[in-house]
């Protein structure tokens, strides 16, 4: 019975040890009231700290929306009076090229009355050079007959020189 009470008491002791080591584990783990009471304080602060920046970021992340959707009214009335623009540059080409067809059709009409024009100079002065071979022959004609009439007028000064001697001798 003692040898048995002795490995009771044994088995007790190293029991008792046993949960006295596992106490101490349990206390050496456990964190002292006043530190505790620091690090809950510590975490309430971070959670007050988290709360402001996620309403902070919240805030951000609407007024970041409200400027996109600013932003893509700007853009979308950018591209309206971009497109508004486009129409107008579009229907002022298609009016320059209308006018530039126009002034082409003139420069053409232009361009074969000039020709026409040009033929009708080169006649002119084909025209214009047989008038004036015929004026020159005409002019030469002139002159030949100038210096046959003053040859005539000579002859006949001479003629009436003549009668004149000739009248008198013959009247006595």
């Amino acid at each position: 019975q003692l040898l048995e009470a002795k490995a009771s008491l044994s088995l007790a002791q190293t029991q008792h040890a046993l949960q006295l080591q596992q106490a101490k584990a349990q206390i050496n783990n456990m964190v002292p009231k006043k530190q505790f009471e620091q690090l809950q304080n510590t975490l309430r602060e971070e959670q007050c700290k988290t709360q402001q920046l996620q309403e902070g970021l919240q805030q951000q992340a609407e007024q970041t929306c409200r400027q996109l959707v600013r932003t893509q009214e700007e853009h979308e009335h950018l591209l309206q009076a971009a497109m508004e623009q486009a129409e107008g540059l579009e229907h002022s080409l298609r009016n320059a090229e209308a006018v530039l067809a126009e002034r082409t059709a003139h420069l053409r009409d232009a361009q074969a009355q000039l020709s026409r024009n040009k033929l009708l100079i080169e006649e002119l002065h084909g025209e214009n050079r047989r008038f004036a071979m015929a004026l020159q022959a005409a002019e030469l004609k002139q002159k030949s007959m100038e210096e046959k009439n003053q040859l005539l007028e000579e002859q006949a000064s001479a003629l009436k020189q003549l009668i004149g001697k000739i009248t008198p001798v013959s009247l006595s």
